[in-house]
């Protein structure tokens, strides 16, 4: 009987305390009870799967010019949506665009976000002329549109795909700034900070060890709703000449090919721009049930 009573009060201790989610199996959980979110998530995995797999399951090469089936309609010879002016598939285009598009995004997100984070923690936790500076340096810059802004950047450093990455990220770097400027203020007025700092906690270790850490959910959130901005830029850079080679299949370069045909052959500009439009409303999607998800104030904690 002793031997046993060990397990039945483990048992009943089970009952009483279930177990808890790990964080992956909390996450999918509540991605489940959201079909916008779930959506979000297919759409940007799906665009991930064929930005890593495109070599692979492309049905045609996508450099490759047959000039003998010009601006065939789409379901015509194999050809899923056609062809382009110089005979290219144009599915087979599109494929091999989503990793330009998936490179950018991230490394975008990536470049402006660690910049952007940096320069909004110094100035709002330093403060004083340090902010005033950083600030005015944010005022500047978005005082000039986003696009116009990365065109002149462009236009300066050159095209390609590693040049329009910094120009994005040159041009991005202020959202973040200001967001986090805004959320390490909000951290300094709340009373954990006050205590620490009345106990004679360091300023760098209140940084490092309570500032910090609670900035990494906002930063996650903005990040996934700047990604399809960054892709939709780069389109639209692409679109006007500015962006990566011509040769490179890139959406942005398809729909500028495109548009001299726009009323004899529909299929060279609709259906790589349904693909930016998809992209966009996943990232945005599923950016914004991370919000809703993660941002405590919208939990009403």
């Amino acid at each position: 009987m002793s031997s046993s009573l060990p397990q039945s009060e483990q048992a009943i201790k089970n009952f009483v305390e279930p177990k808890r989610k790990s964080g992956i199996e909390t996450f999918f959980s509540n991605l489940l009870r959201s079909w916008t979110g779930m959506l979000g998530f297919i759409i940007i995995l799906s665009l991930i799967l064929i930005s890593l797999l495109g070599q692979w399951i492309t049905p045609f090469d996508p450099y490759y010019a047959e000039f003998g089936k010009k601006l065939l309609p789409p379901m015509t010879d194999g050809h899923l949506l056609g062809t382009d002016q110089l005979g290219r598939d144009i599915f087979s285009r599109i494929i091999m665009g989503a990793r330009v598009s998936v490179i950018i995004g991230l490394a975008t997100a990536l470049i402006a976000g660690l910049i952007g984070t940096i320069i909004g923690i110094i100035a709002g936790f330093f403060r004083g002329w340090v902010d005033v500076i950083l600030m005015r340096i944010v005022d500047v810059t978005l005082s000039f549109p986003f696009i116009l802004l990365v065109l002149v950047i462009n236009a300066i450093i050159g095209a390609g795909l590693r040049n329009i990455i910094i120009s994005l990220a040159v041009g991005g770097w202020v959202i973040f700034a200001r967001v986090i400027r805004s959320e390490v203020l909000a951290l300094r007025e709340k009373e954990f900070i006050t205590a620490c700092i009345a106990t004679g906690v360091s300023r760098f270790e209140i940084l490092i060890k309570h500032i910090v850490p609670n900035l990494f959910t906002p930063i996650i959130i903005l990040a996934s709703l700047q990604i399809g901005t960054y892709i939709i830029a780069e389109a639209s850079i692409s679109f006007l000449g500015f962006g990566v080679a011509p040769s490179t299949p890139a959406w942005g370069n398809m729909l500028n090919e495109g548009k001299d045909y726009i009323f004899s052959s529909w299929w060279l500009i609709t259906f790589p721009g349904l693909a930016i439009v998809i992209t966009a409303l996943g990232v945005n999607l599923f950016g914004d049930w991370l919000r809703d998800t993660l941002d405590p104030e919208l939990k009403g904690e």
